[in-house]
């Protein structure tokens, strides 16, 4: 695997290219902004491991210009530790996102992650009629309003966007959002969708989330006809 490493910090970009090459990677490693989204437009790499704070032109900057051209994994390693800066940066498209000072044994494990899963990434943002879900963020607006959920109740919604149309068993939807077996005496899951729809379809005329008797639920428009689920 060939990783490119844009680090300007000498001490981190040698032991970086020593570890990760005893580690079995093939390193280009560079210390300017401008010489490293050179060489990965010209050199198809598996990995680019980028810095935020370079010279000539910043990690920022790279990865959005990257991301115009190519679909390369990138993780981000930086010193970089505000909040808004991991937002950024993965609203940019950048796989990950790991703060200095980090352990090698992490970051190695990251980088095997990334490159076993390679390139396919997982959609940030969600919208269905009037409904939106920011992953990155973790908000949820309707009709431009912020809505406030639980953890729980975000990753219930979170799978109905993801799954919009299918229609999906109690039992499915246990072992995603609860990963436990689903046992037909718990009303966990019903319950949790009641409260799901009193925060995100009550309050409109449009509803989203339906029952599909004797089965489960199902996430999409209605164009027509009386919604089933809203008695």
């Amino acid at each position: 695997m060939h990783i490119l490493l844009i680090e300007d910090d000498t001490r981190t970009g040698e032991y970086l290219k020593k570890g990760l090459g005893e580690s079995g990677y093939n390193v280009d490693w560079t210390q300017h902004g401008a010489d490293g989204l050179h060489m990965a437009l010209e050199t198809a790499y598996d990995l680019i491991v980028l810095d935020v704070m370079l010279p000539g032109i910043d990690g920022f900057q790279i990865i959005e210009l990257l991301r115009a051209r190519q679909d390369v994994p990138v993780l981000f390693l930086t010193a970089r530790d505000q909040l808004q800066d991991r937002i950024r940066g993965l609203e940019l498209g950048a796989d990950d996102y790991l703060v200095k000072p980090f352990s090698f044994t992490e970051l190695l494990l990251r980088i095997r992650t990334i490159l076993r899963r390679g390139v396919v990434r997982e959609i940030d943002h969600f919208h269905l009629a009037d409904l939106e879900l920011d992953l990155v963020r973790r908000r949820v607006t309707r009709q431009q309003q912020v809505i406030i959920l639980t953890n729980k109740e975000f990753a219930l919604l979170h799978l109905f966007l993801r799954r919009e149309g299918d229609v999906l068993s109690r039992a499915q939807i246990a072992s995603e959002v609860w990963d436990m077996n689903f046992d037909s005496d718990t009303n966990v899951v019903d319950v949790a969708v009641k409260r799901l729809r009193s925060k995100v379809d009550s309050p409109y005329p449009v509803k989203l989330i339906h029952t599909v008797r004797g089965i489960g639920y199902v996430c999409e428009v209605r164009s027509c006809g009386p919604d089933a689920s809203h008695p």
